[in-house]
């Protein structure tokens, strides 16, 4: 089982991924789409009057403030335009793709987060009235029946809370959650950069491989975006997927060309030693330039 998460960032390059994802599925390999829209949520957000506004917690991850007007749009969005524009282009490609946003048939449904603490200013305050959550239920009874019958599951936000009330999640760690769920082999998270690059701007730092217990170290040196990621696919590891990988979202078969090792990937168990292997690709340590490059970009 497959489990690829399609970035909602301007870069991705959705052509290729939906014709990857097509000849993956025609040859028979079992997988399950999810997909974020966080560009075209804010996009709409501009043009309704209504933009976004983002909040960083004490951890330093940085996330969508979502009042139910926005969380409106990202229906909008998420489970309107972008689902269907890409069901539509699996459907033309062959592949018997089912859209579902995360409240449909409570696919994906945990709780609400009671209050977050953010950092303004320098100060700490508490939002109560945040209307998302994290997944910690996969109705994997649904998913299972749309794949014993030849569908493709395609999945979004909003997810549903454990009160019935419609949430904004993270696509990431949704992601993991239904990889470990449904007991996956393998996660990709397919994004608008090559992987965790120590230096932004050079693809030749990227660092290849990590073991899941090297995560904590690069997501508290790699940026808000990417921490998020690398929580995504430290949870999946540790809910059972075997691997885990970060990769590129654009050119020939992207998702491909993950699977034969592009990217970053995390992995269970590593028979690498970081500190002792001397190509910075392959090695985790140091990551302080990553820390660096990020904060330029934040």
């Amino acid at each position: 089982m497959l489990i690829v998460k399609l970035g909602g960032g301007a870069g991705m390059d959705i052509a290729a991924c939906v014709a990857d994802i097509a000849t993956l599925w025609h040859e028979g390999r079992r997988m399950v789409i999810l997909h974020g829209g966080a560009d075209e949520t804010s996009e709409l957000g501009e043009q309704l009057g209504h933009p976004p506004q983002f909040v960083e917690s004490v951890s330093g991850m940085r996330s969508r403030y979502t009042d139910r007007r926005t969380l409106e749009l990202l229906a909008m969005a998420c489970a309107g335009r972008r689902n269907v524009t890409l069901v539509e282009a699996l459907q033309q490609a062959g592949v018997q793709a089912v859209g579902l946003a995360g409240v449909d048939g409570a696919v994906l449904r945990g709780p609400r987060k009671t209050a977050i603490t953010v950092v303004e200013d320098g100060r700490r305050r508490v939002i109560r009235d945040d209307l998302s959550g994290k997944v910690t239920e996969v109705n994997t009874h649904l998913l299972h029946l749309l794949l014993a019958g030849g569908y493709l599951p395609v999945l979004c936000p909003p997810a549903l809370s454990t009160e019935g009330q419609a949430i904004n999640i993270d696509g990431d760690r949704a992601a993991a959650a239904v990889a470990s769920a449904l007991k996956a082999e393998t996660l990709v998270l397919l994004t608008d950069v090559p992987g965790l690059l120590r230096d932004r701007d050079d693809p030749a730092t990227l660092v290849e491989r990590l073991s899941v217990t090297e995560v904590d170290e690069a997501m508290s040196l790699a940026g808000g975006g990417m921490r998020k990621k690398l929580l995504g696919a430290q949870e999946a590891i540790h809910g059972g997927v075997r691997r885990a990988g970060l990769a590129l979202g654009r050119g020939p078969e992207p998702i491909r060309r993950a699977l034969a090792g592009g990217g970053t990937w995390i992995e269970a168990v590593s028979d690498h030693t970081s500190t002792s292997n001397s190509d910075s690709r392959h090695s985790a340590a140091p990551l302080a330039a990553v820390a660096a490059r990020e904060e330029q970009h934040a």
